[in-house]
């Protein structure tokens, strides 16, 4: 007879693993949205500025302190400049002679503006998954609007930032979560996206969320068991992408383990 505990143990993983198979087979896409993919190995060039993103800088600033944590109360005072901007990029969608930095920071804004503005919006629960969507799933509930039609943040991740060839995003976008990559209290602009990737990925993979102590048996954040394909598709291995970074290199056939997730809310 199975315990108890174990049984519940078991229906959590089961439940995990359905909702993780319902995301990756239902239909988010970019719905019409323009992105341009990057070719193999391609870099980020600077580019001209094409949308003023300085009013959610100035948020960033005044209510994210430098371990990405979240004053929500304050930023609760300010919802309206922050629906204000992403009013702004609604109506000011990726056109097709738009460099792709210019885009990459478009998609990683509206990503991260949204999740904030949907914290508030639900009154700052302990978890962004106690926010209920289709079938229980936050990621696929449709409350983004850009040029008149609905999005959810999976098809903003999947359906368009994962596609457009650059696995550093998984280290910009932020879930609003203590185990997501901080976020940072800058802004994404075309002319800095390819500056603060770099940052992002660098600071995340030496931070407390990796345990690279250990070259042989490493600790890793679970976001590189969420997202393997698009690290291998950059390096080869996962090993291979975290060693361009990692201040303590891991040995190539290390035995990995992943860390447990902590989805509680990234809040001060």
């Amino acid at each position: 007879m199975i315990p108890l505990s174990r049984k519940r143990t078991l229906m959590k993983k089961i439940a995990y693993l359905l909702s993780v198979l319902f995301i990756a087979a239902s239909c988010v896409g970019s719905g019409g949205l323009h992105y341009d993919t990057l070719e193999k190995g391609e870099k980020i060039e600077a580019t001209r500025a094409q949308l003023d993103h300085s009013n959610f800088g100035d948020l960033l600033k005044k209510y994210v302190n430098d371990e990405g944590l979240v004053d929500y109360e304050g930023l609760a005072t300010e919802q309206a400049a922050l629906k204000s901007y992403l009013v702004y990029l609604s109506v000011n969608p990726p056109r097709k002679d738009w460099e792709i930095g210019e885009q990459f920071a478009y998609y990683i804004n509206l990503y991260n503006a949204s999740t904030l503005d949907l914290i508030i919006d639900n009154d700052m629960p302990a978890s962004i998954q106690d926010i209920k969507g289709p079938f229980g799933e936050v990621w696929i509930k449709n409350f983004i609007v850009v040029d008149g039609d609905e999005f959810s943040l999976a098809d903003i991740e999947k359906g368009i930032l994962q596609k457009m060839g650059d696995a550093r995003i998984h280290f910009a976008i932020n879930c609003a979560s203590i185990s997501c990559p901080k976020l940072l209290n800058e802004v994404y602009t075309g002319k800095n996206v390819d500056d603060l990737m770099e940052k992002a990925a660098n600071e995340f993979i030496n931070s407390e969320k990796n345990d690279l102590s250990d070259s042989s048996n490493p600790k890793l954040s679970s976001i590189f068991d969420f997202y393997p394909k698009d690290f291998k598709a950059e390096s080869g291995t996962v090993i291979k992408y975290i060693n361009q970074y990692a201040t303590n290199k891991i040995n190539e056939g290390a035995t990995i383990q992943y860390k447990n997730y902590d989805w509680s809310l990234n809040k001060q």
